[in-house]
């Protein structure tokens, strides 16, 4: 889970501005293609979600974390599971309630595998195909399903899967298959949009946190 919640936490956020360049299914197009113009109209999104690993023998749940996610524009702030990751576009700050530590490094958009930001935007680019898996109901919400398969064969991912609400045009959660037979489930509840966020939430106040070592990445 640890290395997990590194890719889906500390990531950065590819937002829907990029063309999707995979256009081998017509129908999962048109799907996502609408969540990319819902992004892209809000002015902000806070929106709380949960992990599920399953592995190993019988497949059982061994890890969970819950946390939650506030989106602007380009910058994100994470809460989850004794960790704060906030980012304003040029920077990251990973903070450590436990150990009172915050590692700082830059970000780098092209450096970026997967998070929770791009699972609520547009990651579907020239490293996906995807293929439209009909509809399905998930926690009370009708989704479409879209199934995303990495054409880089050396991606830690073997295959993804969306679950996309029908009503919103927001991603609902997915399902991430690893080459050692993990499984990652992710659902996203309680989506709040356009509410006004102050640009000093995504970034890191020393002031605010006195008797905090940084670790300097960068």
């Amino acid at each position: 889970m640890r290395r997990i919640l590194s890719i889906l936490a500390i990531g950065g956020i590819c937002l829907a501005t990029q063309p999707v360049l995979a256009q081998n299914d017509a129908k999962a197009k048109t799907v996502l293609d609408a969540v990319s113009k819902k992004v892209t109209s809000l002015k902000s999104l806070k929106a709380d979600f949960s992990i599920n690993l399953t592995g190993g023998k019988g497949g059982k749940t061994t890890d969970t974390k819950k946390g939650s996610l506030t989106l602007k524009g380009q910058k994100y702030h994470v809460l989850i599971s004794g960790q704060e990751i906030i980012c304003d576009n040029k920077t990251i700050w990973t903070y450590n309630k436990e150990a009172k530590e915050v590692q700082v490094s830059n970000f780098n958009a092209a450096e970026q595998t997967m998070s929770p930001a791009k699972l609520l935007t547009n990651f579907w680019d020239k490293e996906y195909k995807y293929a439209y898996k009909g509809g399905r109901k998930e926690k009370g919400k009708d989704c479409d399903v879209i199934e995303l398969t990495p054409t880089d064969t050396k991606k830690q991912f073997t295959k993804i899967e969306l679950l996309i609400d029908k009503g919103t045009s927001l991603i609902a959660g997915g399902n991430y298959w690893e080459k050692n037979g993990n499984k990652y489930q992710i659902t996203v509840t309680n989506c709040v949009t356009n509410k006004d966020v102050p640009d000093t939430y995504f970034t890191w106040n020393p002031k605010d946190h006195a008797g905090v070592e940084t670790v300097d990445l960068r």
